[in-house]
């Protein structure tokens, strides 16, 4: 017989390397519907070492990629170990780890997330639940996102869920079925100019506010490819270190300017994702902290509420989804939808390891 309650660990790091986020949540099933309760929360920052390597790591030959991997599922397993002690976190069902994406090419076949070696099960000395997306992948999927089938089963009450993180995404009902995708980067590349300036983000967009749009760029921006490509679709960090930062580098502008320039396309390629532009809009992840990319979407989109959440949400709800994605693959059922990453069928994903 199956439970209805869960008491786990998420873990996320994500692609704009502001650190390891841990949430611990319990969850509870009634009436067939999911509750939660996100109870401690923490996110660990980076060393610049770490920054480092996870930036580079994307040009890695396989042996040195594959040491990255050992020593990241060690110092992931510490990270985890110190939050479970600090807080005095008893009876785990599960801690289920999205690990840290190297790389992402679903196009070749290829995603790797790096800190899911089935070891760290030992190390932590608890049931881990990890390496969700190489499964879709391997059924035709682009791994990614992953997401929406959380905002379902837990926002349903909103007419879309965006994630402003390293990259954009959104996801949403339509014709019954869950559609998603990433929309642009956001903080791999604002983070980059901000970090010219020897800040680690500009804060609350107050940089990119003093700057002037250049219109050349953003006309270039807004061309690219991947803006006219069907779903489902995905992001990688490639895309921005071979396509994006390049074309942005090509222009002889000041920093502010890029920022400016590069929060408008944001803002656009935003507005121009989301097929209904009346509605409320469930706004999380770094992003929406910078309160000047907020203002220009809202710009675009005048008839939308754009609903900033609680802190904990905010900060927390990719570790709180892929909390909830172990706890499916716990229960054997379905995690990842086909109508969103284009995989050949709905899926239960993601590897079960016990010490």
């Amino acid at each position: 017989m199956k439970k209805d309650y869960y008491n786990v660990i998420g873990v996320m790091s994500g692609t704009s390397l502001d650190g390891i986020d841990l949430a611990h949540i319990q969850f509870r099933l009634k009436n067939q519907k999911w509750a939660f309760e996100i109870l401690e929360s923490e996110t660990i920052g980076y060393s610049q070492s770490w920054i480092k390597h996870l930036k580079l790591a994307v040009d890695y030959p396989e042996t040195k990629l594959e040491k990255l991997d050992t020593a990241y599922t060690k110092f992931l397993a510490t990270i985890i170990s110190n939050f479970i002690e600090k807080y005095k976190i008893e009876n785990l069902d599960a801690v289920c780890s999205h690990g840290h994406t190297i790389l992402h090419q679903p196009e070749k076949g290829l995603t790797l997330q790096i800190g899911n070696l089935s070891e760290i099960s030992s190390l932590i000395e608890q049931t881990v639940v990890c390496d969700f997306r190489i499964q879709d992948v391997k059924l035709g999927g682009q791994g990614a996102p992953l997401v929406p089938i959380g905002d379902r089963i837990l926002f349903s009450e909103y007419d879309y869920c965006m994630n402003l993180g390293g990259f954009s995404n959104v996801s949403f009902e339509q014709n019954g079925e869950r559609i998603a995708f990433d929309i642009s980067p956001v903080n791999t590349v604002l983070n980059y100019y901000a970090n010219q300036l020897g800040l680690d983000y500009d804060d609350k967009g107050k940089i990119s506010r003093t700057g002037k749009v250049n219109e050349n760029l953003l006309e270039k921006l807004n061309s690219l490819d991947y803006y006219h490509q069907k779903k489902p679709k995905s992001l990688g960090f490639e895309f921005v270190k071979e396509i994006v930062l390049p074309m942005i580098e090509s222009y002889k502008i000041t920093i502010e300017d890029k920022l400016r320039t590069f929060t408008e396309h944001v803002a656009l390629q935003t507005a121009l994702a989301l097929p209904n532009k009346k509605g409320r809009i469930l706004n999380t992840g770094g992003g929406a902290y910078n309160d000047f990319i907020i203002e220009r979407i809202q710009s675009y989109l005048p008839e939308m509420e754009i609903i900033i959440t609680s802190t904990k949400i905010l900060e927390f709800k990719e570790a709180l989804i892929f909390a909830l994605l172990g706890v499916l693959k716990l229960r054997g059922e379905i995690n990842v939808l086909s109508s969103v990453t284009g995989a050949k069928i709905d899926h239960s994903s993601g590897e079960i390891y016990k010490p």
